[in-house]
């Protein structure tokens, strides 16, 4: 294990409770299901399940709240969602431990990007506008992502903005940076041979993307000052999607001092899912993090 415990020196995107405006009147169910967009998602090329980009919602027991929310991101490579291991189990188990978790079904192949950035961006942005009127602290939002889902967790990490303040709508007038990041066996880098996941990069890009779109999803190389805290798991013996992603990617976070905690061992393959080598030194990452 590795741990990087500096306080980091970032230019934090703080969003005052007061300035946010909560969107939804009717109060939040456990299992409930929000669509991100009232009609139809930007750029969607149809009305199917598939098109339509949703969070599941699952709640803490009354009294257990800790007023801290996730939103989590299922791998499976931008082709499939593994919806169940990677989202309702998870899910589940922060609730269980006081989160509110939101589970994200994001958009897949066909589509490409920035139709999956598109979706986690709306996602933060949506629970955060939410934030006064479902009992969460709007500065206490993180995302969680397994395998391309940590992808796209980390890209949300590293290419967030702080919303646009003259929008009609009230979810964009809201940040979409997350306050904390945790990866679990995460594609990183789409440009470091032989250590790129070739089928998550060709599903989101397609096959022949151009370069600078290539280098800027490489989130090794998009790590920022103010890129939040992260806590990152990842196997050596991973044949799937090599450690090195992760080497790279909390290299490139210890050299901004921010602070990382990595887990790399011998967990098994690729995909593991909730298991007990991670998942109790996660919890108390959190709790240190005031989540």
């Amino acid at each position: 294990m590795l741990t990087r415990s500096l306080a980091p020196t970032l230019a934090v995107l703080l969003v005052s409770v007061l300035s946010i405006t909560a969107v939804r009147a009717d109060p939040l169910k456990d299992n409930q299901v929000i669509n991100l967009w009232p009609g139809t998602a930007p750029l969607a090329q149809g009305n199917g399940t598939a098109d339509i980009p949703i969070l599941t919602a699952f709640l803490p027991a009354a009294g257990k709240a800790t007023g801290s929310a996730m939103v989590i991101c299922p791998g499976g490579g931008y082709t499939h969602l593994s919806e169940t291991k990677e989202g309702s189990v998870i899910g589940r188990w922060l609730a269980d431990n006081g989160v509110m978790a939101f589970v994200l079904r994001y958009r897949i192949s066909p589509y490409h990007y920035p139709v999956e950035f598109d979706d986690v961006e709306r996602a933060l942005r949506y629970v955060r506008a939410n934030a006064t009127a479902w009992g969460l602290d709007p500065n206490r939002i993180g995302i969680i992502g397994f395998s391309a889902g940590g992808h796209l967790a980390s890209t949300a990490a590293t290419h967030f903005d702080a919303g646009n303040t003259s929008s009609a709508d009230p979810i964009d007038r809201v940040s979409s940076r997350p306050d904390l990041q945790i990866l679990l066996y995460p594609v990183i880098t789409f440009t470091d041979e032989p250590n790129v996941h070739k089928g998550s990069r060709t599903a989101l890009l397609g096959s022949n993307p151009a370069p600078d779109l290539v280098a800027s999803l490489s989130n090794e190389r998009q790590v920022t000052k103010d890129t939040p805290p992260a806590f990152i798991v990842h196997s050596t013996s991973d044949r799937t999607v090599p450690v090195a992603n992760s080497d790279e990617y909390s290299a490139a976070l210890m050299k901004f001092n921010i602070p990382v905690v990595y887990l790399r061992g011998p967990y098994g393959g690729h995909g593991f899912g909730l298991t007990d080598k991670w998942s109790g030194q996660c919890i108390a990452w959190l709790k240190t993090n005031k989540f």
